[in-house]
């Protein structure tokens, strides 16, 4: 009785590994790519231009199109890809878990993420702005904050590097995602927002006439794409995607096609930092 009781337990965990649908069953997200055929890629589900799930539930924007133009030149179809919506503070968690193989996601490389996941490119280099009400005059760049409301969202760093650097005496508040700080910008509850340039501007397009990116950057934000801890084969098959999506005009036009309409200036393709 108790050999079969074990026999049945070790089924059950062989089962719940072969059907996780990440990453964990494989050593590198290259042997999972040609094995199965499919990816899971984590990306923004709220930020226009970059990743945003469209009314059809489908997901659309930039790092959309990287992740696809990526899992092509791995071996995977983008029809099966299955993007799974991750928001800043559980990035990380959802690469080490295995529910994602790789996260597309606005995701700056930082040392402290280094030390959780891996990172291919940079695929795009932002600089932190903030998003103020069109008619607010005041807010001319972080210096300006103190005494004001200013919002981030959890998991991420900006905020905080405001009141350390520019204004001690901002008022910080965190929301799970960006859409909801912009939703208490427009309401008045909130004075700014802070984030990455580039997704700010989306958000500026979104709201024509009642939101504007201040235009004064303050930082470096290298975007990579985050893989499982020491994917080493990963990596190096990522950034020579990445290599090509830039040589091929590929990269270009789907900046271009995502985000060129809100008017935010379009950079150079990035130099890859491999390691």
């Amino acid at each position: 009785m108790f050999g079969r009781s074990l026999y049945a337990g070790f089924a059950v965990m062989v089962l719940a590994t072969a059907c996780g649908g990440g990453s964990e069953s494989y050593a590198s997200v290259v042997d999972k790519a040609k094995n199965d055929k499919k990816l899971v890629i984590g990306v923004k589900a709220d930020q226009p231009g970059l990743g945003l799930r469209t009314p059809d539930g489908a997901f659309a924007g930039f790092d959309v199109e990287v992740a696809k133009y990526v899992a092509k030149e791995l071996g995977v179809d983008p029809a099966n890809i299955t993007f799974k919506e991750t928001v800043s503070a559980n990035r990380e968690a959802f690469i080490e878990q295995g529910q994602v193989d790789m996260v597309v996601a606005t995701y700056s490389i930082t040392d402290a993420r280094k030390q959780k996941v891996s990172f291919a490119g940079p695929y795009f280099v932002a600089g932190q702005d903030l998003l103020v009400r069109a008619d607010d005059a005041a807010l001319t760049g972080p210096e300006a904050l103190n005494g004001k409301k200013l919002c981030s969202v959890a998991g991420s760093t900006p905020a905080q590097k405001v009141k350390t650097e520019y204004a001690k005496q901002v008022q910080l508040q965190e929301e799970r995602t960006y859409s909801a700080c912009v939703d208490r910008v427009l309401g008045g509850q909130l004075d700014a927002l802070t984030t990455d340039n580039v997704i700010l501007a989306g958000y500026a397009a979104q709201h024509a006439g009642k939101l504007k990116v201040v235009g004064k950057p303050f930082s470096t934000e290298k975007y990579g794409i985050g893989l499982k801890k020491d994917d080493t084969a990963g990596r190096k098959a990522v950034n020579d995607a990445l290599q090509k999506m830039f040589a091929d005009g590929s990269w270009t036009k789907a900046l271009q096609a995502s985000v060129g309409a809100s008017g935010f200036a379009l950079p150079q393709a990035p130099q890859l930092e491999r390691y």
